[in-house]
């Protein structure tokens, strides 16, 4: 494994991290890192196959790349001072629908963060450079970019979706019909099979001290970053360190897949994929015995720690996360 971090002048730098996912638990694991007591360089790498809501309304209509995950990534990076929270705020607004009677609004469902990145794509022509400026705009303590600049759709085949018929196997298409489905997924893959990955996201990944996937939706938002063959290649290649964190309950799209199962799932679409460490939450694992194992054929070592919300609620503490990973971040020293 490669040393620590060096910065321009050759003396000891951030240690650069690069986090996968999409959605909710890409957010949570950003917040994460954001308050970890380290000096990191974080880069957020966005799955960009999301079809449903505001999301889906602009990709459909003006041909953009879903801006909400990108958002969603671009407000969790936002330093908690009374300024940048506000511009957060704005961007995570959503116009609500008008008062009875009144006319259709198209805006009813978007949020406003969606339109602004969806109208710097347009004004700059390229979404890397919209990001970039959005994270100024927000004061963002990482970079955030697209898995692929491409147009991206998820699909699966699914087993049982008909109850009548719980054998038979069926193509859902698009990341919101794959998130809610009723049946069990054998696969998933991406349309078209081979997009191009993000430049910028290879670079930020030959050059990582710590690659991080989940927690977030397992086929949707951690998985897809594994279907693009060029971002795939740069993962086994890279000579960061690995580490998964694993979700606290299984979600629609994972129901019947145990909690090494997750584990699994990320061999079998990267066979190549070697991990360091699994981060789990003790009460979420239940019998850790088949977690550690199935953490072993990755490679890692299984570290159980309390990083859900004290409510008992499956969301995980980005405080309790972050003290989870600062003395495995930190160990990159």
């Amino acid at each position: 494994m490669r040393g620590p971090g060096r910065g321009a002048s050759g003396g000891p730098g951030p240690v650069r991290v690069v986090a996968f996912g999409g959605g909710h638990g890409l957010a949570a694991s950003l917040r994460a890192l954001r308050q970890c007591r380290l000096d990191l360089d974080i880069t957020a790498v966005v799955t960009v196959g999301d079809d449903g809501g505001s999301s889906g309304r602009l990709r459909t209509d003006r041909g953009s790349l879903p801006p909400g995950d990108l958002r969603q990534a671009l407000v969790a990076l936002t330093a908690d001072t009374p300024q940048t929270r506000r511009s957060a705020d704005l961007f995570q607004h959503r116009f609500t629908p008008v008062p009875a009677g009144q006319p259709d609004d198209p805006l009813v469902g978007h949020a406003v963060g969606n339109l602004v990145l969806c109208g710097l794509m347009e004004l700059l022509g390229d979404p890397v450079a919209a990001l970039d400026h959005a994270a100024r705009m927000l004061d963002a303590a990482g970079r955030v970019l697209p898995m692929s600049c491409d147009r991206v759709e998820i699909e699966a085949d699914v087993r049982g979706l008909d109850p009548a018929r719980p054998d038979e196997l069926v193509t859902v298409h698009g990341q919101h019909e794959v998130a809610v489905t009723t049946g069990r997924v054998e696969t998933v893959r991406l349309t078209p099979g081979a997009p191009a990955a993000c430049p910028q996201a290879l670079a930020a990944v030959a050059d990582a001290d710590w690659l991080i996937f989940g927690p977030g939706s397992w086929y949707t938002s951690v998985i897809p970053h594994l279907l693009v063959p060029e971002l795939a290649a740069a993962i086994v290649a890279s000579p960061a360190r690995r580490l998964v964190t694993l979700n606290l309950a299984a979600e629609l799209e994972t129901d019947g897949l145990s909690v090494a199962g997750h584990l699994a799932a990320l061999h079998r679409y990267l066979p190549e994929l070697a991990v360091d460490t699994v981060i789990a939450d003790g009460k979420a694992v239940g019998d850790p015995e088949p977690v550690n194992r199935a953490a072993e054929s990755l490679g890692a070592r299984l570290l159980l720690a309390p990083v859900a919300v004290s409510d008992g609620g499956p969301r995980h503490d980005p405080a309790a996360l972050a003290a989870a990973l600062v003395p495995v971040l930190g160990s990159a020293r």
